[in-house]
């Protein structure tokens, strides 16, 4: 699936929508450039769990945990992780057992040591916004993906996101 994000708004817009199709349960790997708008659509995310305030790439940290209830999501930011091993150190196995949402960017990072994605997003800044690839890994993937898509299809003039297959 692909998805045209016009401007900030309708990127968080678009988080938000996804947020509420994984239901806060998965792993969602984030990739694109510095600047693609990674943390930008975790906020979205955030928010539909109820989350109002600022979210910050947990660059320096690389996990920032967050808890909505019963439902718990983690934030993960590898961009300054020197060896996937280090994942080891923090509490990385505990975090990706969890029956929770993982949200990991710059997963090239952890390749080897993390385990396979449920939805690997892409991120690219175009000419006007951005350019968001979403491709399904798991059985759970497909089914957050055709929620998704619903969604979309039904919001598509209202929140400046416009979709392709």
């Amino acid at each position: 699936m692909q998805v045209q994000l016009d401007n900030e708004e309708a990127q968080v817009a678009f988080g938000e929508a996804l947020g509420r199709a994984l239901q806060g349960r998965g792993r969602v790997y984030l990739e694109g450039d510095l600047g693609a708008g990674k943390t930008t659509l975790t906020r979205g995310i955030l928010r539909a769990y109820g989350h109002e305030g600022a979210v910050k790439s947990p660059t320096y940290t690389l996990v920032e945990p967050y808890e909505f209830g019963l439902k718990r999501v983690y934030h993960l930011d590898l961009y300054r992780l020197a060896d996937p091993e280090e994942l080891e150190f923090i509490g990385g196995r505990d975090v990706l057992s969890d029956d929770a949402l993982c949200i990991i960017e710059w997963p090239s990072r952890g390749e080897g040591w993390l385990p396979a994605p449920d939805l690997r997003l892409s991120l690219a800044v175009g000419e006007v916004g951005r350019q968001l690839t979403l491709r399904a890994e798991s059985a759970q993937g497909k089914g957050i993906l055709q929620a998704l898509d619903a969604h979309v299809s039904s919001h598509q003039s209202q929140d400046g996101a416009r979709h392709a297959e």
